[in-house]
């Protein structure tokens, strides 16, 4: 049964080492980040599970002790998922579950074991929400980090351009994840988070399945838009 997640974004950028001289403008969302895992351990689960955008659906679970790095963003810098080393793993963590394991270790967390799940972009919202009710069902206590960014359209500068669609998809995305509003994520609109480049919404919508019945509530940590893109810290508990 779900007993907490924290949603946070994935941008490599969050890791300071690649982010270099423009760190500091993540500053706030790392703190929200930090904030969120908080509420995880709190909630004393007895399995974390991290869902994040991958390029395929499927790839996974990557168990405990999958590295990862981000030396494809010009950083020699590797991460582990987890202390536990374990056997070595063929798999190498997607992006988005490579910043989680470095936000794991950036807290110390040792509160529970921990797994990964990657979700490809195309994945029907069915299935997401019923992987995430397979995911619920996997322990007594299960918590999640789920790892995604809205869309990439917030101004001419960013990554996908400017769309007119991008700003309310992004506010209703964050009163969702600020309410834990289970029925809203379920309905998102997979098409356009995809003509958004908004690489979180399967993710989100696998938190849905696994939240079903489970009644948690939700508080909203961090909105905003650095560099076109929208980033938002929420945790549910």
């Amino acid at each position: 049964m779900l007993v907490a997640a924290a949603v946070c974004p994935c941008p490599p950028l969050l890791v300071p080492d690649v982010a270099a001289g423009a760190a500091s403008e993540l500053d706030a969302a790392r703190t929200a980040c930090v904030d969120a895992l908080s509420v995880l351990a709190a909630a004393r689960p007895d399995r974390l599970v991290i869902v994040g955008p991958a390029e395929q659906s499927g790839h996974g679970p990557y168990p405990e002790g999958t590295q990862g790095s981000f030396r494809g963003f010009g950083v020699d810098l590797g991460v582990t998922l987890g202390r536990d080393k374990g056997a070595p793993s063929e798999r190498v963590l997607p992006p988005s579950l490579a910043v989680a394991a470095w936000l794991l270790e950036r807290t110390g967390w040792s509160a529970a074991p921990i797994e990964g799940l990657g979700v490809g972009e195309p994945l029907a919202a069915e299935r997401c929400i019923e992987a995430g009710r397979d995911v619920a069902a996997r322990a007594e206590r299960v918590a999640l980090l789920v790892m995604g960014d809205a869309s990439a359209c917030r101004t001419l500068k960013a990554p996908g351009y400017l769309d007119e669609r991008a700003e309310p998809f992004d506010a209703e995305v964050a009163r969702a994840l600020g309410a834990a509003d289970v029925a809203a994520l379920k309905a998102l609109d997979a098409e356009l988070a995809y003509e958004l480049k908004a690489s979180g919404r399967g993710a989100w919508q696998v938190m849905a399945g696994a939240a079903e019945g489970a009644g948690l509530s939700g508080a909203l940590l961090y909105e905003d838009a650095p560099y076109g893109v929208g980033y938002v810290v929420a945790a549910w508990s």
